[in-house]
């Protein structure tokens, strides 16, 4: 595994590039605008795309470059702009109806990164590692999957499930980067396929649903009728 041969230049560029993605998804979690978790998804996609490109650049993975651009331009630039564009034509601005406020969010989020670094850290003792960056990419990928958990569960409005399940996949594809940098490119190709097929679907979901129930929302989505 290469990330336990890098120098200590390329450890802090790693830890820096997770901690601000994580960072971000706090900005996702504490508010309720939904401009708001658009522009910070967009932000945390660049920053793992640069992340994919410092991996690729220190551990000699050329291909990572190539991942890196299509990050850049699919999750930082064309999934946030068509997201948003749902937002507009839908004339959504905020989640009014989530469980929770943002300062109660992101205290819960903050008991899950304490629980994704406890789980971490366990498995970094048992890889014999427990001091390395590989605890952090794991707590890191660990707290963007159960923050996007968590963002599916508090809020009722479709846009920020469709983000929460973005935000899930940002934590799978950053661990990825630094703890299996050297998955094939096909492989990465397809997930953004993927991504693109889903917004699009949620996409038409929303507008149908808007059309039909007269709102985006699931708190009014509790039983299907007809």
């Amino acid at each position: 595994m290469f990330i336990l041969h890098i120098n200590p230049l390329a450890t802090s560029l790693f830890s820096m590039l997770a901690i601000i993605s994580l960072i971000l998804s706090f900005v996702m979690l504490g508010s309720h605008w939904l401009k708001n978790h658009i522009y910070a998804f967009a932000l945390e996609s660049w920053t793992i795309a640069g992340l994919s490109a410092a991996v690729g650049y220190f551990g000699h993975y050329p291909e990572l470059y190539v991942i890196a651009i299509l990050t850049a331009l699919f999750r930082g630039s064309l999934l946030p702009y068509l997201i948003l564009r749902l937002a507009d034509r839908l004339h959504l601005e905020r989640e009014f109806t989530a469980f929770l406020k943002p300062s109660s969010s992101l205290v819960l989020g903050t008991i899950l990164v304490i629980i994704a670094f406890v789980v971490g850290r366990r498995i970094g003792h048992s890889l014999h590692t427990a001091d390395t960056i590989i605890v952090l990419a794991l707590t890191c990928m660990l707290s963007l999957k159960l923050i996007g958990f968590l963002m599916m569960i508090l809020r009722s409005e479709a846009i920020s499930h469709i983000l929460g399940l973005l935000v899930i996949e940002n934590g799978i594809f950053l661990g990825s980067q630094i703890l299996v940098p050297g998955m094939p490119l096909l492989l990465e190709l397809v997930i953004l396929f993927d991504l693109l097929i889903i917004v699009l679907t949620f996409g038409m979901l929303m507008r149908y649903l808007q059309l039909h129930a007269g709102t985006t929302s699931s708190r009014y989505l509790q039983k299907l009728v007809g």
